[in-house]
C-alpha cells in the first residue's frame, strides 16, 4: 500500500521488527519490483532508522513494543520520513498496550497493522484470529480490505453497508486493493464484544495491571546472579539476558512443570543470530498469578544455580 501510495519502491524495517515479519515480507516481494530493507537485528535498541531513509522509500516499518517488548516513542522517526515524502508504519502485537502507551496516530504513523487475538479471543490451536488496521483518512481509498459505513434504509432504519468496496475486488482480482478469502467474523465480534466490556476505563486499569505485575517479576527474576533486563522499558513483555542458553534453561524449567517463556533463538531466521543466544521473551498478563511468579522465580534460581533466599 505505502508502495502503491508513494509509487516508491522501497521499505525500511526494523531491525525490533518481529523476524518472521521481515521473512513474510520479503516473501511477499520477491517476484515484484518492491524492495526490502531490512536492519539488523536491534538487539541493544540503538538502531538509527532515519539513516536509512532516501528519496526512494516508501516507507519504514516499526513495531511497537517491539520484539524484544521495548516502548518506543516514534514521533522523531515519523517526521523524519514525512520530510522525505514516505510513510510511517506502526505494527502492534499487543493491543492492551494502547491503554498505555502513545498511540501510533499520536506518533504520527500513517498506516497501524496489529494483532487483536489477545483481547477476547482464544488461541484455537493457533487460529483464527483477527487482523487489526488503520490508516490516516486521506489514505482511505488505498486501504486493502473493505469498510463497512452506517447509513439508513428507505424507511429510515440504520443499516450498515460495505462502502468504498471496488468492483475489481470481486471480478479483476489482479488489480484489486485486496482479495479476502476467509471470515473472522466471529473473532472480530468477540474482539468487539471483549472491548466495550472493557470500556476506556476498564481497558486502562486492565493495561496497568499487565504491566505492575510485568515490572514485579522483572525486579524479581533480574535479583538472581547473572541475570539482567535487556529491555530497557517494556509493557507486559521483557528480554533477559541469562548466563547460558537461553533454550537450554527453558528445557529445563519445562521438565519441572514451568513455562519460562520463549528462547529468542527459536524464533530467528538467520543462523548468524548467536548473539541472541542467550536472551530470553518472557510475557506476564492478567492471568498470572503471584503463585506462577513465584514458581518461575525459584525454577529459575535453581537451574541457574543460585540458591533463593
Amino acid at each position: 500500500m505505502a508502495c502503491r501510495v508513494t509509487k516508491r519502491g522501497k521499505a525500511i524495517l526494523s531491525g525490533a521488527l518481529h523476524p518472521q515479519y521481515v521473512a513474510v515480507a520479503r516473501t511477499m516481494t520477491a517476484f515484484i519490483d518492491d524492495q526490502i530493507i531490512a536492519a539488523p537485528l536491534d538487539i541493544d535498541g540503538e538502531e538509527n532508522l532515519a539513516a536509512y531513509i532516501d528519496d526512494d522509500s516508501a516507507c519504514v516499518v516499526v513495531q511497537n513494543p517491539d520484539f524484544f517488548g521495548r516502548v518506543r516513542d516514534f514521533t522523531a522517526l515519523g517526521e523524519a520520513v514525512h520530510e522525505k515524502g514516505g510513510l510511517l508504519v506502526v505494527v502492534c502485537t499487543e493491543p492492551l498496550a494502547l491503554g498505555l502507551v502513545k498511540s501510533p496516530g499520536d506518533m504520527g504513523a500513517d498506516i497501524f497493522a496489529g494483532e487483536g487475538q489477545s483481547l477476547g479471543v482464544g488461541l484455537n490451536f493457533g487460529g483464527p484470529a483477527l487482523g487489526l488496521f488503520a490508516i490516516r483518512e486521506a489514505l482511505v481509498r488505498q486501504m486493502p480490505g473493505r469498510l463497512c459505513g452506517q447509513t439508513v434504509d428507505a424507511e429510515g432504519q440504520r443499516g450498515f453497508v460495505l462502502t468504498l468496496s471496488t468492483r475489481e475486488q470481486h471480478i479483476r482480482r489482479e488489480k484489486a486493493t485486496s482479495n479476502i478469502c476467509t471470515n473472522s467474523g466471529l473473532c472480530a465480534l468477540a474482539f468487539s464484544i471483549h472491548l466495550a466490556l472493557l470500556g476506556d476505563d476498564g481497558l486502562d486499569r486492565l493495561a496497568r495491571l499487565n504491566h505492575q505485575s510485568a515490572v514485579r517479576l522483572a525486579d524479581r527474576l533480574t535479583s538472581i546472579k547473572g541475570v539482567s533486563l535487556a529491555s530497557d522499558t517494556f509493557f507486559n513483555e521483557f528480554t533477559l539476558r541469562l548466563p547460558k542458553s537461553a533454550a537450554d534453561v527453558v528445557e529445563a524449567l519445562a521438565y519441572k512443570g514451568i513455562l519460562a517463556g520463549v528462547p529468542v533463538s527459536r524464533l530467528l531466521l538467520e543462523p548468524e543470530d548467536e548473539a541472541a543466544d542467550d536472551l530470553l521473551l518472557v510475557a506476564v498478563t492478567e492471568t498470572a498469578s503471584q503463585d506462577d511468579m513465584d514458581r518461575l522465580y525459584d525454577g529459575l534460581a535453581e537451574v541457574l544455580g543460585w540458591a533463593t533466599p
